[in-house]
């Protein structure tokens, strides 16, 4: 039987992990904080549910501040610029929503493309984070479980209001998912993530949400497939 090579251990101190870190880790801070903000203006949309979307905004703050704290361990300054630039389009159709009122499409951005988007990474890279990393992404990603699950039952909820809306906000924001996947393809590679697995685990997840809302599997593979438009 033939014997499997083990991986070679990734070394964190070398010039390119760490240039490919900074944007990595920009991304990640960038995340937490377009979360933090998000939740807080959800909070302004749904006052019945400001207590609980201001509880949701402060674990993103402690989840930004740890990812700082992975970049400050590294000794790596994260390029907050292009992490700016990555979210902007994502960003943008948020803001764009909430200024008009729709709940719905900002629920779809924030509670489940950005928080699945969240999940897959984190998951991916758990296993060949740093220690440091490690014992932190590892309590962020938990939290973000229940954060989805927000998003979930508030659209479970109000599914057949709703879904006319959740498919709208998918054609439109899902086909960015995969330009940001393609985007960071090539640092997340020097990072031992492979884009496949988190293409995977994106789809996986996303696809859990929208059937735990109320979404048939034929309707899934439908809306799914709008993300192949951008790949």
């Amino acid at each position: 039987m033939q014997q499997l090579e083990a991986s070679p251990a990734i070394d964190f101190e070398t010039a390119t992990y760490k240039d490919a870190y900074s944007r990595i880790n920009a991304i990640v801070i960038e995340g937490e904080q377009e979360a933090y903000d998000n939740y807080i203006r959800l909070g302004e949309m749904l006052p019945d549910q400001n207590d609980v979307l201001i509880g949701l905004s402060k674990m993103e703050n402690r989840h930004m501040k740890g990812f700082q704290a992975c970049g400050r361990n590294l000794k790596v300054t994260p390029d907050m610029e292009f992490a700016k630039d990555f979210f902007a389009p994502l960003h943008g159709n948020f803001q764009e929503a909430a200024a008009v009122g729709k709940v719905v499409t900002c629920l779809v951005i924030q509670s489940l493309i950005i928080e699945c988007f969240a999940i897959a990474a984190y998951n991916i890279y758990i296993p060949v984070a740093d220690d440091f990393a490690r014992k932190i992404t590892e309590g962020v990603v938990k939290d973000e479980y229940s954060h989805l699950n927000f998003g979930e039952e508030w659209l479970k909820a109000h599914f057949e209001e709703s879904k006319a809306e959740v498919e709208a906000a998918n054609r439109q924001n899902l086909p960015l998912v995969w330009r940001m996947l393609n985007q960071v393809e090539d640092d997340a590679h020097v990072l031992g993530m492979e884009k496949d697995a988190l293409v995977e685990d994106f789809m996986i997840a996303y696809g859990e949400a929208l059937s735990n809302i109320g979404f048939t599997t034929r309707d899934i593979m439908r809306m799914s497939a709008y993300g192949l438009t951008a790949a």
